[in-house]
Formats: C-alpha cells, sequence, structure tokens
C-alpha cells in the first residue's frame, strides 16, 4: 500500500502538484492521467521512490514493483532469463545449485562429496520454498506471452534491443508479483508507464487480462485507451493549469462520462454566472451618474466580481505542439542505396542479406516480430552502427534525420536548449526559440536537463529536432510512442504533409496510415514488397 499526504511537485519553478493525497491499497487499478507534461511520470517516479517530492510525505508498505519508461540499464552481461528470475532469487540459486551438482559428480573424497551432497540438499529445499521449477515454469510462460522467445531469454541483455530490455523488465515485475501471497492474493502495488510499448497485439490482450486480475494496488500511465478501458476502476487526472489532482472512483469508460459532463456544467454555470454579472455591471454603470447610488453601483460590481471568482474554472483546451517536419533538401533521385546488409550479436544473427533504395519521396516500412532487427536496420541506415558485411551508400545531396525510440539521440545530461542548439548548430538563435515555442518548450524550461523530461516530452524535443534539420530522408522508429492523443494527431499529420522520404518502423496502424507506403521491408529475410492493405494486419503483431 501507498500514502501520499500534502504532496507537492514542481519542474523547476513550475508547479505540477499540490497539497495531494492520494491513498492506493490492495484491489485500486488506477489510471494515472493528464496531458504530456502534466507530472505523470514524475508523479509514479515519488511514488516508487525513485524521485523526491519538493514537499510531502510518501509512506509505502508491502512489495514495489515498479516499471520506468526507459529500460534500466543494470548489469548487461547477464542473460534475459536470468535477469527474470533475479525476482525471487532464483537466478543465484540455479548457479549455485548447478555449482554443487558438479561438485558431487567431480569429488573424489567421500566427505567433501557429503558436504557437496548437503550443500545441494540445503540449496534444493530454498529452490523449492520459492516455488522451484514450477516458479521457473511459469516465468517462462509469462515472458512467451510478453513476447520473448526462449532464445531472446538465452542472450545477454547487452544484446538485446532497448525495447526487449524494456519487455525483460516488464517480465521481471510481473513475475515477481505472481508470487502469491496468503490466500493466493498478490499484495505487491504495479506502478508502470506506458507497459504496452514495444509489445504486439497478442501481448497486450495478455497483459490486460493479467492487470485486471492483479490482487494488488495498480498504477498505470498508458495512451492505449482499451487497456484503460478494461483494467481500471478509478482514475487519477493531473490537472497541468490547476496543479491538482482529480480523483474519479470509478471505471474509465464511466469517468470520461464524468469528465463530458464535469466539463458541460461549468461551461453552463460560467454562462449564466457571465449574464448575471453583465446585467449587473450595466445596472451599476447606469447608477454610477448619480452620486446618492454611487456606494450602490460600487457594490453591485464587486459582487458581479465575486459571481465570477467563485466559479470553478472552466478548463482550457491543452495547447499542442505544432508539428511540421522539415522542407526537404535537395538530393538526388535516390539519395540513400544499401546492399548485402548483415548484423549479428555474438553467435545471433538478427539478419543477412538486405538490400534496398530509398528514392526521393518514397515511403517504406519495415515490419518484423520483436527481435526481427527492425531497429537494428534504421541505425545501420543512419550510421549509428556498422554492419558485419555490406554497405550503407549515401546519394547526392543526403540528409538524414533519425527519430529513435529511446531517445539515443538526446543528450541527457544537456539542457532543452543545448538539445536543439546541437541539432541546429547554424540555426539563428531566435527561429529555434520560437521553434521550441511551438513544441511547448518555453521559459525556464529551456534550462531543464532532458533527462528529467516525461517520456511525452523527450519524444516532442526529439521531434522538435528533426524538424530544425532540412533532413530528406527520415528514419523513424516508433515515433508515436508516449504521445497523448492530440500530439499524436499532430504527429500523422505531419506525415501525411512531409515531401521527403520515410522510413518507418511502428506498432501504431494509424501512423501506416498517414504515411500511406508504397513499399514494405519485411524482417529478418529482408523480402520487398509492395505495399497492399493486408500487410496492415500485420502492423500490430509485428
Amino acid at each position: 500500500m501507498i500514502t501520499v499526504t500534502d504532496l507537492e511537485l514542481r519542474a523547476g519553478s513550475r508547479i505540477l502538484l499540490s497539497d495531494a493525497t492520494l491513498r492506493i491499497q490492495p484491489g485500486d487499478r488506477i489510471g494515472l492521467v493528464g496531458r504530456n507534461g502534466a507530472g505523470k511520470t514524475t508523479t509514479l517516479r515519488v511514488l516508487a521512490g525513485e524521485g523526491q517530492p519538493y514537499a510531502g510525505a510518501v509512506q509505502r508498505t508491502g512489495e514495489l514493483g515498479y516499471l520506468p519508461q526507459d529500460p534500466r540499464e543494470g548489469d548487461l552481461d547477464v542473460t534475459a532469463k536470468d535477469r527474470v528470475l533475479s525476482a525471487r532469487g532464483l537466478d543465484q540459486l540455479l548457479r549455485d545449485m548447478e555449482k554443487a551438482q558438479s561438485a558431487m559428480a567431480e569429488l573424489i573424497d567421500d566427505a567433501e562429496r557429503a558436504v557437496a551432497v548437503r550443500r545441494y540438499g540445503q540449496l534444493e529445499e530454498r529452490f523449492a520454498a520459492l516455488g522451484g521449477y514450477a516458479a521457473e515454469s511459469e516465468a517462462a510462460r509469462i515472458c512467451a506471452n510478453l513476447g520473448l522467445e526462449d532464445r531472446v531469454l538465452e542472450q545477454d541483455l547487452r544484446t538485446l534491443s532497448g525495447g526487449q530490455r524494456r519487455r525483460v523488465e516488464l517480465a521481471r515485475i510481473l513475475f515477481a508479483a505472481a508470487e502469491a501471497g496468503a490466500g493466493g492474493r498478490s499484495n505487491t502495488t504495479l506502478l508502470l508507464d506506458e507497459p504496452t510499448n514495444h509489445l504486439d497485439a497478442d501481448s497486450i490482450a495478455w497483459l490486460r487480462g493479467f492487470l485486471r486480475a492483479h490482487t494488488g494496488g495498480l498504477v498505470v500511465i498508458s495512451h492505449d485507451v482499451e487497456l484503460l478501458a478494461a483494467v481500471v476502476n478509478k482514475v487519477w487526472f493531473l490537472d497541468a493549469t490547476r496543479g491538482e489532482a482529480d480523483i474519479y472512483n470509478m471505471s474509465w469508460d464511466r469517468y470520461l462520462q464524468a469528465r463530458a459532463a464535469d466539463e458541460k456544467r461549468r461551461r453552463r454555470e460560467r454562462a449564466n454566472a457571465e449574464k448575471k454579472a453583465s446585467a449587473l455591471r450595466a445596472q451599476a454603470e447606469k447608477m454610477r451618474a448619480k452620486a446618492t447610488k454611487a456606494v450602490a453601483a460600487q457594490n453591485m460590481l464587486k459582487r458581479a466580481d465575486r459571481m465570477l471568482a467563485d466559479l470553478e474554472e472552466e478548463r482550457v483546451a491543452d495547447r499542442v505542439a505544432r508539428i511540421r517536419f522539415p522542407q526537404p533538401a535537395a538530393c538526388g533521385r535516390t539519395p540513400l542505396t544499401a546492399g548485402g546488409l548483415a548484423k549479428s550479436y555474438g553467435s545471433l544473427e538478427v539478419f543477412a542479406g538486405v538490400d534496398l533504395a530509398i528514392d526521393r519521396g518514397s515511403r517504406v516500412v519495415v515490419l518484423g516480430l520483436n527481435g526481427a532487427g527492425k531497429t537494428t536496420l534504421l541505425r545501420l541506415l543512419g550510421g549509428m552502427e556498422q554492419p558485419d558485411s555490406g554497405r550503407v551508400v549515401p546519394g547526392y545531396g543526403l540528409r538524414i534525420g533519425y527519430y529513435a525510440q529511446e531517445h539515443e539521440t538526446l543528450d541527457h545530461e544537456a539542457s532543452v536548449w543545448q538539445n536543439i542548439r546541437h541539432a541546429a548548430p547554424d540555426a539563428p538563435e531566435q527561429q529555434l526559440r520560437n521553434l521550441l515555442g511551438t513544441f511547448l518548450f518555453r521559459g525556464e524550461q529551456l534550462d531543464q536537463p532532458a533527462g528529467t523530461l516525461s517520456g511525452g516530452e523527450k519524444t516532442r524535443l526529439a521531434l522538435a529536432g528533426l524538424v530544425s534539420s532540412a533532413a530528406n530522408v527520415l528514419l523513424l522508429d516508433e515515433p508515436t510512442n508516449n504521445l497523448d492523443p492530440a500530439s499524436r494527431e499532430q504527429v500523422l499529420d505531419a506525415l501525411r504533409r512531409y515531401e521527403g522520404a520515410v522510413v518507418l518502423v511502428t506498432h501504431d496502424p494509424g501512423a501506416v496510415e498517414a504515411l500511406q507506403p508504397e513499399r514494405v521491408i519485411l524482417l529478418p529475410d529482408g523480402t520487398e514488397d509492395h505495399w497492399s492493405a493486408e500487410y496492415l494486419e500485420l502492423v500490430q503483431l509485428a
């Protein structure tokens, strides 16, 4: 359970949340919602103990499972399987059991072998107490449902993509939460920040079922409205304008109805109050001319002001970043080609023999199951990694703009301003300030370190960097992740309008429809085909 008292959160001098009192109990499945930059990720970090509040207290009891937006680094030399099993301490136990087993087989001295046998027995007893081989099987089942194949589980974390590492971390958290307490109930509180990122449709459907059945507490940030509708029974809305949290003890669908009714009521009350206040002011103006009625007129004006001041604030429409991808620089007919591309990590071959030619203004979608190498291909094309064989050949006038799903193109230690200046070192300062303003970065937020931004804000900053360029080939890796619906629509509209070439990796069918692709590259085989509507069904599965 988590109890929050008089919580205040700030970003610089900007108040994100003030005087909030919240409680998360077993059975609470809470959707934490609000526009990008409202403080959702900051709130979750503070609840998890990863960040400190400006004021107030947070008390935690019981087990906690926290999934941040970005994958944790940690020890990248452990296998994915060991990382998941470490949630219950099974990874080290299994290694110790293997060592004791080897000692039993290799030792000749009877006394030493007897010690090894006792040691193995003690380890096996502890292993059984933690669920034993049934727990190991359960971990494998959770991993499989999240799209982590057996071959992936045997790989070191450093060989996995950012999306795969994030799914390993999610599997680890769910494996820990699945450990039943007394009466078969889990008391773990789950704090999940965009848990459906990098998941295919089948995995998302399975996750919905898992979270709906979870008996501990849950706070989830997600732009997946189907997940919210299926899972949550309580909603916390962070109002960025007022710096307050509104609590709705109801399902997602009822919350949407309540919000709509609430806004309708606010507008009606404000319209009535403004009508009455206007009448009072008009009467006061008539009376003001007479000295004997000046005091009465003044009282009427004060009453009109009070009528408006006592109203609840009508929620203003959220500001939305105005996203327009750059006017592409002039280039040759085929600004980018690649031939015979192959990439392996250790003994694992990701793909081989990939050929492609990106013509001026062309639109290409890259499809493949998780782990098929989609992100790796974009990184090879963008020059962030080198192929094991084959080559990438830049054509005349090539200017690449790369959007990375894990925001690797951002310097998380540098400020918002320093990041945009690095992306466009030759652009006039006022032009860049105006650009950042259209992406909703203003005032002291320009001095904020990029690493402290929310996921949606990082996405906006990375997209602003693209816009500041004159790229004629955009390499876009999940550009709609972490965006609220209004910002997502802006990105989709920008895709429709962009005149340069695009190579797109996405699980979002709406992004593909906006792109209107001409071709598709299927990984890991590297097969190229003309786009058809039949491929749209594969987008969410890939």
